[in-house]
């Protein structure tokens, strides 16, 4: 989690908001609730014109986001907010001759991307660099299509489902490979998680029938039936099925957020909005929101005024579509945006092979009608769920945490983290209450696809160790948040920052297309001036089987506390060993060299490329063993800022610690402790403890990252070795992160 402020809350004195403050806060919350109301209000009209009753609302109040976050392939560097441009009237599924005029929408291109928001203006979070799609040719249609070879038939009673228990339809495709090995296609961060996975990506005319009347599961499998979930979803709801066949589902083809190649025989543009419904039901959008229904819609490409190119396809008369009907022709659906808030949605472009002119087609996953959608309400069997984690991270906290957090919406306050560092899905149990601030005990779960970008861009065997933390980190604090706390201060703002903890890892375990299910418990809660401590513990489980363990503390912190950052040395100046001995002989592992070579072993890469060189002192440091120093210029345009958190850029801690790990690991391969291992991997130990203290943080204007470590001890076994350090991160003249026992182990898997 985020890097905190201070060494000791109680050193910190809140001072009350000035009117001038609470008077700007006031405002921008009104500014912001209206331009929410507006979006959802046109949403609403959406929906009307489609089904002919109004949208549902719900009892905590519905509230649009203040911006729908659109998925580049570009750096932070290259994203920015893009005014809306002029709005084009939808063509609405279900209203015949579509509703011009009647439905305005403001377009945006971001990052290459068209993105489209109603009534507001679109944000575009800084991305990662982006990792491999599905491997397409062209053909002569321009349609494009998966080259063979890249995906084989599984054979048998049933393969198991990524991310989820259970198996999938008999028959149905699935990537080559088993789960220990590397996922073939990667999500890059911040991609668009699915809530459910299917290795089924062809729909004959059957399953697509079977769609029509609700068989969703029966389609692609058990994972898209969840307990409490009533499924209402139906494809091509209230018209005729013009899709004959899917040829492929990608989900991460197109550019990068998903592609379907779909076989039609109706009309074009309702094979467009079915083409995009698969699209939403392949996804699990629906189980978010139990008895949800969903709408589509679709726009020409081209201004209307445009001539439409001339076409001798075939058609013959009697279609929806300027009096045509193609014949067995071909559309491709790219995936432009999909996300869980305001509402779930997925918006693309659809192009034909026909020579059709191309369309804009959105699909919007809406609540049944009266139905709640707070905690507890959106699926009775779960009181959170991902749809309340997208809005805690980044959307309507009423949505998220009930109506009395409010007042935290569109403001900078506390926050999950977003994007590709948002590592929890589900509160499952939850025994306390609101306002009982002293215990609770909750089960949270966290489903880790083996296509998750931090296992590609890790050069661990399995997860790389700041998941541990954040995945654990987020699930402890998110039920003590919900129990109350900053209610206790109403009109100040307060920011969350972890303190430290201690945590070990129980037994080592690969955790790719696996459920982590966390029992946090919520020990102490203590009030004090301008901010709020919380004292957690957790464990990790695996099908019931612990693999980690830990205890943490939290704080809320006023922005004046924040501000009186003292470090972990009260102040006082805290060179590093390395300024203390300037004279000490230095050699230096050039780790940017190392990872240009996209065939270096054993390196972290993209997202995880944290450190660019180590500076050793072999036998320096405190014990004598050995001693790694590296220095990083902070990028305000760094991917994490706009992930941890919105509204809050901090470097995540857990970062932090990784990026020691990561100078430890270049240190064992450059002493040769890999030479003569046939198949050496770099693994998280069991059984050796190891804590951690914050005591400030990072923001986007600091300038640089300093660390060293200290190696403590270095234990060769019979399958390699075992290095343990003690480190400490700096910022510019203050020493902020320490860790404490921090170990990393290299053997040889083949040993």
């Amino acid at each position: 989690m985020g890097a905190p402020a201070t060494a000791e809350a109680s050193e910190w004195s809140a001072a009350a908001p000035c009117d001038a403050i609470a008077e700007l806060r006031t405002g921008v919350v009104t500014a912001h609730r209206a331009a929410l109301a507006a979006q959802v209000a046109l949403q609403r009209a959406l929906w009307t014109r489609a089904v002919g009753t109004p949208l549902p609302s719900n009892s905590v109040g519905v509230r649009a986001t203040d911006s729908i976050a659109v998925r580049g392939q570009q750096r932070a560097a290259d994203s920015a907010v893009v005014p809306a441009g002029e709005g084009t009237s939808f063509a609405l599924h279900g209203v015949p001759g579509g509703a011009a005029g009647d439905a305005r929408i403001s377009t945006a291109v971001l990052g290459g991307h068209q993105a489209r928001t109603f009534g507001a203006a679109v944000e575009s979070p800084a991305n990662g660099e982006v990792s491999a799609g599905e491997t397409t040719e062209r053909l002569g249609t321009g349609i494009a299509a998966p080259i063979a070879g890249t995906q084989r038939s599984v054979a048998g009673p049933g393969v198991a489902v990524p991310g989820h228990r259970g198996t999938a339809p008999v028959g149905v495709t699935a990537p080559v490979g088993d789960r220990a090995s590397r996922a073939s296609v990667a999500a890059r961060e911040g991609a668009f998680k699915p809530l459910a996975r299917t290795t089924r990506t062809e729909l004959d005319r059957a399953a697509l029938e079977s769609l029509t009347a609700g068989a969703i599961a029966e389609v692609f499998g058990p994972a898209y039936r969840r307990d409490g979930v009533e499924v209402v979803a139906r494809l091509a709801s209230g018209e005729p099925l013009a899709l004959n066949a899917i040829e492929a589902i990608e989900l991460y083809g197109g550019t990068g957020d998903g592609r379907v190649v779909a076989r039609y025989d109706g009309a074009p543009d309702a094979a467009a909005r079915q083409a995009a419904e698969v699209f939403a039901l392949f996804t699990g959008m629906h189980l978010c929101l139990s008895g949800s229904t969903s709408t589509a819609a679709t726009e020409p490409l081209r201004p209307p005024s445009s001539p439409a190119r001339p076409t001798d396809q075939g058609y013959s008369t009697g279609s929806a579509v300027a009096g045509r009907v193609a014949a067995h022709h071909t559309l491709e659906l790219i995936v432009s945006a999909l996300d869980l808030v305001p509402r779930p949605h997925v918006t693309g472009t659809v192009s034909f092979s026909a020579g059709e002119p191309g369309l804009s087609v959105e699909v919007i996953v809406t609540e049944a009608s009266g139905a709640g959608v707070g905690p507890g309400e959106a699926v009775p069997s779960v009181l959170l769920n991902e749809f309340h984690m997208a809005h805690l991270a980044r959307g309507d906290q009423a949505i998220a945490m009930g109506p009395e957090f409010a007042e935290y919406t569109g403001v900078r306050a506390t926050r999950l983290p977003t994007g590709g560092l948002l590592l929890v899905d589900r509160v499952r149990e939850f025994e306390g209450a609101r306002g009982t601030l002293d215990h609770a005990a909750y089960i949270t779960e966290y489903d880790s696809p083996a296509d998750s970008w931090y296992y590609a861009d890790t050069a661990n065997e399995s997860m790389p160790h700041f998941v541990y933390m954040e995945t654990s980190l987020q699930a402890a604090l998110l039920m003590g948040y919900y129990a109350g706390p900053t209610l206790t201060q109403p009109g100040t703002t307060l920011s969350l920052r972890n303190l430290g903890g201690t945590a070990t890892v129980l037994r080592q375990v690969d955790l790719r297309d696996r459920t982590i299910e966390q029992s946090s418990r919520l020990l102490s809660t203590t009030i004090l001036p301008g901010s709020s401590l919380q004292t957690f513990d957790y464990t990790l489980s695996v099908d019931g089987q612990p693999f980690y363990t830990g205890e943490t503390m939290f704080g809320y912190f006023s922005d004046e506390a924040l501000a009186n950052q003292t470090g972990l040395d009260a102040g006082r100046p805290a060179p590093s060993w390395l300024a203390e001995n300037p004279t000490a002989e230095v050699r230096t592992i050039d780790v940017a060299a190392r990872r240009a070579d996209p065939h270096a072993p054993l390196c972290s890469r993209r997202t995880l490329a944290l450190i660019d060189q180590v500076e050793v002192v072999d036998g320096g440091g405190k014990h004598g063993t050995g001693y790694l120093h590296s220095l990083r210029p902070i990028d305000p345009a760094d991917w994490f800022f706009a992930r941890h958190f919105h509204l809050d850029p901090v470097i995540p801690g857990s970062l932090g610690v990784e990026s020691v790990i990561h100078a430890v690991q270049e240190w064992l391969l450059d002493a040769g402790h890999a030479a003569n291992m046939a198949d050496p991997v770099f693994r998280i130990p069991a059984d050796i403890p190891f804590s951690w203290r914050y005591r400030g943080q990072f923001l986007p204007t600091d300038g640089t990252v300093e660390l060293e470590a200290h190696v403590k001890a270095l234990h060769r076994g019979p399958h390699g070795v075992t290095a343990v350090v003690d480190g400490s991160l700096w910022k510019p003249g203050l020493r902020i992160y320490e860790v404490t026992d921090l170990a990393v182990e290299l053997v040889d898997r083949r040993a």
